[in-house]
C-alpha cells in the first residue's frame, strides 16, 4: 500500500514536527477539514499494514503520535525520501520570493513553472500570494518584458525579507539544497563562509546557535552578491560610531579581509546582522554594552512577579540568560529584523497562553528603552525562558489562582479596582482588567471574577464596589479566602512590620526595606499571606479641582466641543498634552461607563496619552450636553492620572458628591465659580 502524495505530505510534516495542529497543517497545505480527516484515515490505514499504531487526534486539534512511528520513520529517514520535493503552496511561495532575491538573469514564467513542476495557472496563483507577502513589507514585484519579474523597494527592507525567506526555505524539505540550486551557490563558497565564521566565534569567545551557524552563510552570500551587482543601500539609519567600536564590527573586517571593495555602510550592514544573531554561550556577559539593560530586566522581572505572586530565585543567573538572548533582540527590534517562527509563537499561544498574556504586560520597559514594541516573537521566546525557569524552581501558573476585574466604569476607575484588589490579593494572578464588552469576548482561562455587578458567568463571582473603603475590604478578603480555603489565613502585614522598626532603628530607605520583606515574605506558597496596603497620596478634590480648573457656561455646540472646553485649564497649565484630549475625544460617545452619576461624567483616556501630571478639570454646562442618545449631561469632569495612589482620595470624593443629587443640582445653578468651589471643598475632607 502506497501514500497519495498528500498524504505522504502530511505525514512527513507530523513527523519533523510532532507539536502541530490539525489547524496548522490546513492552513500550510491548503486542505479543508474533511480533506484532512480523509487523508489521515488513508494514513492510519497505511500504518496499520506495517503493525504500527494509528495516529490519533485530540479535540484541541493535537495528534498523539506513538513514540515507534517516529523511531521507525525519524526526520532523516523523511528527508532522504524522494515524495520530499512536494511543497505546499507556502512554500511554493517562498521559492518564488527566494528566486527573484537571488536572482542573475531575468525571470520568466516559465523559469517558475519549471523550477515548481506546476502549471502555469497555479504559478500565476502563487505569485499573487507572493505579492501580498512581499507588500507586508512595502515591496512590490512588477514584471517587464525586458526585465522579466522583479522585486522593488527599499533596499534594506529587502535585506529583512531575504533573512526571513532563509530562515524559511531551509525549514522546508531538503532546503539547504534548494537554495544552493535556486540561487547558484557554489558549496566551497559556503564552506569558506562557514569556516570563517568559526574564526569569528573565537575572536568573539560565543559560539552561535546551531540554527544560526546555518542561515547566516546563505544570509552573507546572497547579500554580498547583491553588493557586487552594484545592488547597494542608498542610506543606512545607523551612524558609524554606534557600531565601530563593537566586537562583531572587528569581526565583520575579518571576513571581508579580501574584499577591499565593499563600502562602509554595507560593512555596517554585515555588523547589524552579527549583532543581531542568537548566541547560546559566552564568555562574557554584555552589560558593558547596554548600561541601562540591566536596570530594564530587572525592572521586567519585577512586574512579572509582581503579576504572578512568584518570587523568582536565583535571580542574577536568569537575568544573565537574558541578557545573553537580549544584546542581539535588542539590534534585532531596534531595526525590525526579527525573524519569523511561527512555530515558536504559536506552541506558545496554544500551551502558555496566560504566562505569554503575563510576559508581555511586563515588557514595556524594555519596549520604552527600544523606542519600539516588542514583538511577538521576541516575547514568546521570553515566555519560554521564564516558563523554564519556573518549571526549574517548582513554581507553576496553573497551580495559582487566576483572577479578573469586569467594571463597567471607564479606565481610570477600572484600573484604580484593579490595582487595590492585586494588593488586597497578592497571591492571585490579575491578567486584566475588562470592561462589561471585554469580558464576553475573553478567552484566558480564569478562576474568579470581581465585579461590582452581576455577571453570567460559570466561574467564581465576587461582588466588590469600585471603589473599596477599609471596611469592605478587610469583609471581601476574609469572604474570598474562606469560599476558596475554607479558612482565613494569618497574614502578615508590611506597614505594621516597617512601624515596629522604626521604633528601634533608624531607616534608610523605607521603600527598598518594603520591597525586600514583601519578597521575603512571599517567597513561596507556603509561607504567611502578605498585605502591602498603604494609605493613598493625600490629594483631596480640592487640591485637583481648583477655581483655576472650574469653567461655568451655559451650553456648548457638541459633546466634542465640552470636553475640550473642559480640558483647557489643565492643557494651558501643562498637566495634560493637546494629545490626551485627543485620545479622549476618538473614544468616541461609545462608553457610557464614563456615567458616575445623572447629569455627571468623567471623560479620560489611558495615562501614556498625554498626562504629564495628575489633575482634574470641570465644565458645568447649565443646558447640559447630550452624550450619545440617551444622556443629557451638566457636569463634565476631566481626569488625568498618573498611578492611582495620586488621585485615588480625590476620586473617592468627587464619586459621593456625585451620588448627592442636592449638591449636584445646586452646582448646576451655581452662579459663580466660588459658589461651586464651596461644594467641591465641603467634600474634600479625610477619608
Amino acid at each position: 500500500m502506497q501514500l497519495d502524495s498528500r498524504s505522504r505530505s502530511l505525514f512527513e510534516e507530523l513527523m519533523s514536527n510532532p507539536s502541530t495542529t490539525s489547524k496548522g497543517l490546513e492552513k500550510k497545505y491548503g486542505v479543508t477539514r474533511r480533506q484532512l480527516g480523509y487523508s489521515f484515515e488513508k494514513i492510519n490505514d497505511w500504518l496499520q499494514a506495517k503493525n504500527l499504531p494509528i495516529i490519533e487526534r485530540t479535540r484541541q486539534g493535537y495528534f498523539i503520535v506513538d513514540h515507534s512511528i517516529i523511531s521507525n520513520y525519524s526526520s532523516e529517514k523523511i528527508v532522504a525520501s524522494s515524495e520530499m520535493n512536494i511543497i505546499s503552496e507556502t512554500q511554493r511561495v517562498y521559492t518564488i520570493i527566494l528566486m527573484l532575491l537571488s536572482k542573475q538573469e531575468e525571470l520568466s514564467l516559465l523559469h517558475f513553472t519549471s523550477e515548481l513542476d506546476v502549471s502555469k495557472n497555479t504559478v500565476l496563483s502563487d505569485l499573487n500570494e507572493a505579492r501580498k507577502l512581499v507588500n507586508d513589507y512595502d515591496l512590490v514585484i512588477r514584471y517587464s518584458r525586458r526585465d522579466g519579474y522583479l522585486l522593488e523597494g527599499e533596499e534594506f527592507t529587502i535585506r529583512r525579507l531575504l533573512i526571513n525567506i532563509i530562515y524559511k526555505v531551509l525549514e522546508m524539505p531538503n532546503g539547504k539544497v534548494r537554495i544552493l540550486e535556486l540561487a547558484n551557490v557554489k558549496v566551497a563558497e559556503l564552506e569558506d563562509l562557514k569556516n570563517r565564521l568559526e574564526k569569528i566565534e573565537n575572536k568573539l569567545s560565543l559560539k552561535f546557535t546551531d540554527e544560526k551557524v546555518e542561515t547566516l552563510p546563505f544570509t552573507l552570500l546572497l547579500v554580498l552578491r547583491r553588493v557586487k551587482t552594484s545592488v547597494m543601500q542608498k542610506s543606512f539609519s545607523i551612524q558609524y560610531e554606534e557600531l565601530s567600536g563593537t566586537k562583531e564590527y572587528q569581526a565583520t573586517e575579518e571576513i571581508l579581509f579580501d574584499l577591499e571593495e565593499i563600502p562602509m555602510q554595507e560593512r555596517l550592514f554585515i555588523t547589524l546582522h552579527l549583532l543581531t544573531a542568537n548566541v547560546y554561550w559566552s564568555e562574557t556577559v554584555v552589560e558593558e554594552d547596554f548600561p541601562n539593560l540591566v536596570q530594564v530586566l530587572e525592572e521586567m522581572l519585577r512586574l512579572f512577579e509582581k503579576s504572578t505572586a512568584i518570587y523568582l530565585q536565583n535571580r542574577k543567573q536568569l537575568l544573565n540568560k537574558m541578557l545573553l538572548h537580549m544584546k542581539p533582540a535588542y539590534y534585532r527590534i531596534k531595526y525590525q529584523l526579527t525573524e519569523v517562527n511561527e512555530f515558536g509563537y504559536t506552541l506558545i499561544q496554544s500551551r502558555y497562553k496566560e504566562l505569554h498574556h503575563l510576559v508581555s504586560q511586563s515588557t514595556k520597559p524594555l519596549a520604552d528603552l527600544i523606542g519600539r514594541d516588542i514583538p511577538e516573537n521576541e516575547t514568546a521566546y521570553l515566555t519560554m525562558l521564564i516558563g523554564g525557569w519556573l518549571r526549574k524552581q517548582g513554581d507553576s501558573l496553573q497551580e495559582k489562582v487566576k483572577v479578573i476585574v469586569v467594571c463597567p466604569k471607564g479606565v481610570s476607575v477600572s484600573r484604580l479596582m484593579f490595582g487595590e484588589l492585586r494588593e488586597l490579593f497578592p497571591e492571585f494572578i490579575f491578567l486584566d482588567s475588562l470592561s462589561v464588552r471585554e469580558f464576553y469576548d475573553y478567552d484566558l482561562e480564569y478562576d474568579i471574577v470581581f465585579s461590582p455587578m452581576f455577571l453570567e458567568t460559570e466561574k467564581k463571582l465576587f461582588l466588590a464596589s469600585s471603589f473599596l473603603e477599609r471596611e469592605e475590604k478587610n469583609r471581601l478578603r476574609k469572604q474570598v479566602m474562606l469560599d476558596l480555603q475554607g479558612y482565613i489565613p494569618f497574614e502578615v502585614n508590611i506597614v505594621d512590620i516597617i512601624e515596629i522598626v522604626k521604633k528601634h532603628a533608624v531607616i534608610e530607605n523605607e521603600s527598598l526595606l518594603e520591597n525586600e520583606l514583601y519578597e521575603y515574605v512571599n517567597r513561596n506558597d507556603r509561607e504567611p499571606i502578605i498585605s502591602r496596603e498603604l494609605e493613598p497620596a493625600a490629594a483631596n478634590l480640592n487640591d485637583l479641582i481648583t477655581p483655576n480648573n472650574i469653567t461655568l457656561k451655559k451650553s456648548v455646540g457638541s459633546w466634542e466641543e465640552a470636553v475640550r472646553i473642559s480640558a483647557k485649564p489643565i492643557v494651558e497649565s501643562g498637566h495634560i498634552e493637546p494629545k490626551y484630549v485627543d485620545a479622549i475625544i476618538q473614544q468616541g460617545e461609545e462608553d457610557p461607563y464614563i456615567i458616575i452619576a445623572p447629569h455627571v461624567a468623567i471623560p479620560h483616556a489611558a495615562p501614556d496619552e498625554g498626562v504629564n501630571d495628575v489633575s482634574m478639570s470641570l465644565l458645568r454646562l447649565q443646558e447640559g450636553v447630550r452624550f450619545g442618545e440617551d444622556y443629557l449631561i451638566h457636569l463634565i469632569v476631566i481626569i488625568a492620572a498618573k498611578d492611582k495612589q495620586q488621585h485615588f482620595r480625590a476620586l473617592m470624593q468627587l464619586m459621593k458628591l456625585a451620588s448627592s443629587a442636592n449638591d449636584r443640582q445646586a452646582i448646576i445653578n451655581a452662579q459663580s465659580i466660588e459658589d461651586v468651589y464651596d461644594i467641591i471643598k465641603s467634600y474634600s475632607i479625610d477619608q
